[in-house]
């Protein structure tokens, strides 16, 4: 379990981003898969789960997770969900409340804004990123009274950009959304690659987030120990783990 130095100084906040050591499955889910859509034994999928509760002192009921689709949808959290909810990112400011993202190469973001004490769990892939769901999270702490000075942002492990290539209309569509977002490309050998958090990072900063940190651990590097989507393609598996990120306020 990876904690933030930023968020961590707070001793009301419980988080973590874990990787895929230390849980009950088994194959190519070995070992912590907390991805109930994966196709893992569902057993397995439910001791991990009840595991990150215990490190994050969370009953199992109170950890909510999303039926992740790659939006900018975010939901605001008042009570435990009776079913899971449609989209990419959860806000509360209720205690108690652990607010999941399963990630496997995309980027999961908290935001704690330390005043108003609201936390904030984002997936954001490209699509999400590209679509603005930092904006819109952002724009959820507004209306609840939050200063975006006050918030503090950690952008977790994720795909880097040595390891993220993509195609000539993925990189047109990011230029033809901004011409400035060529400089989270990079080309080398006529392949062309794409830095997720150095994006996201950019995002943040032009909404006036002053307080952000960047956890650099490349989830497709196997030595890294995370569960990796491009990986397991380029490795021939029919599927993949997902890893968990987890924030509560105690």
């Amino acid at each position: 379990m990876i904690k933030s130095t930023l968020i961590g100084k707070y001793k009301n906040i419980s988080h973590g981003f874990f990787n895929k050591l230390g849980g009950y499955s088994t194959g190519i889910y070995k070992s912590l898969n907390c991805g109930p859509g994966s196709k893992d034994n569902k057993r397995n999928v439910n001791k991990n789960l009840r595991k990150i509760c215990i490190k994050i002192k969370c009953s199992k009921k109170n950890l909510i997770l999303l039926n992740q689709i790659h939006s900018n949808k975010v939901i605001s959290i008042n009570k435990v969900p009776k079913r899971k909810l449609l989209g990419d990112a959860l806000i509360t400011s209720k205690k108690k409340f652990a607010l999941g993202i399963l990630t496997a190469d995309c980027a999961p973001v908290f935001i704690y804004d330390s005043k108003k004490k609201i936390i904030s769990a984002i997936h954001a892939g490209w699509k999400g990123a590209y679509k603005r769901i930092l904006y819109k999270a952002i724009y959820e702490f507004k209306k609840k009274g939050s200063n975006v000075k006050d918030l503090n942002v950690v952008i977790g492990p994720c795909i880097s950009k040595g390891n993220y290539e993509v195609k000539k209309d993925f990189l047109n569509k990011f230029l033809n959304q901004n011409k400035k977002n060529k400089h989270f490309f990079s080309f080398r050998r006529k392949k062309i690659f794409f830095s997720l958090n150095e994006y996201i990072l950019n995002q943040l900063k032009n909404i006036g987030v002053k307080n952000i940190e960047i956890i650099n651990k490349d989830t497709y590097l196997n030595k890294n120990n995370f569960f990796s989507s491009r990986r397991s393609i380029k490795n021939n598996f029919d599927d993949y783990g997902r890893n968990i990120s987890v924030i509560m306020i105690k």
